[in-house]
């Protein structure tokens, strides 16, 4: 085997375990997305709770003057 071509195995055994990582780290990366978007939405719908709830609250605690009553 010459320098050249054991050269070139290692370069080929470099790429191919870059492109492993790479395959790794790219499914890390989709899974991190998806679990982003989860809590995104779980944050959203929290926000959207709560501030229902301080509106009830500002509702209830808000009472409407004698000459409303009807």
């Amino acid at each position: 085997m010459t320098d050249s071509e054991s050269r070139l195995e290692r370069t080929e055994a470099a790429l191919s375990h870059l492109e492993h990582q790479y395959d790794q780290l790219n499914a890390v990366v989709v899974e991190q997305g998806k679990l982003l978007e989860r809590l995104r939405k779980q944050v959203e719908r929290l926000s959207e709770s709560i501030e229902a709830q301080e509106m009830d609250r500002i509702r209830n605690t808000n009472t409407k003057p004698p000459h409303y009553s009807v």
